[in-house]
């Protein structure tokens, strides 16, 4: 019982970082760049992919407090693993160096920054149906 609702707040907590990384970047490109709400997407886009980090290592601190090892993962969940993580560190760091520099930039580089934020984020989501199908 307690391992499965370890696992589901988590869960939720994986559930809405994933919402707030595509949707905070979508709106803020949709349906045109809305720079007066860029720093708050980027904020909300940070913030979950915050929550993307710290409830991935939640799962694996789970997994091996109820199990005393990590998952083991075959060779494609392995890859989509990678792939999370990656996204997840690249557009964490993104996110605050927008938040950190982002006023200087003109409105190209502003939106090409939400471009790439909604593209990890859509990488990061497929890649996880890869890991929960593969693993």
């Amino acid at each position: 019982m307690s391992e499965n609702l370890a696992y589901a707040l988590t869960q939720v907590a994986h559930n809405f970082g994933a919402a707030a990384v595509l949707g905070g970047a979508v709106f803020a490109l949709w349906p045109v760049l809305r720079l007066e709400y860029g720093r708050s997407f980027a904020w909300l886009i940070l913030i979950g992919w915050g929550a993307q980090i710290a409830s991935g290592a939640v799962f694996g601190l789970t997994s091996f407090y109820y199990y005393g090892e990590m998952p083991d993962l075959s060779r494609v969940a392995m890859a989509a693993l990678a792939v999370k993580v990656a996204a997840a560190i690249v557009g964490f760091l993104l996110a605050a160096f927008y938040l950190a520099r982002g006023r200087e930039w003109d409105r190209v580089r502003v939106k090409h920054t939400f471009q790439a934020l909604a593209a990890l984020a859509a990488a990061a989501l497929t890649a996880a149906a890869f890991l929960r199908w593969f693993s």
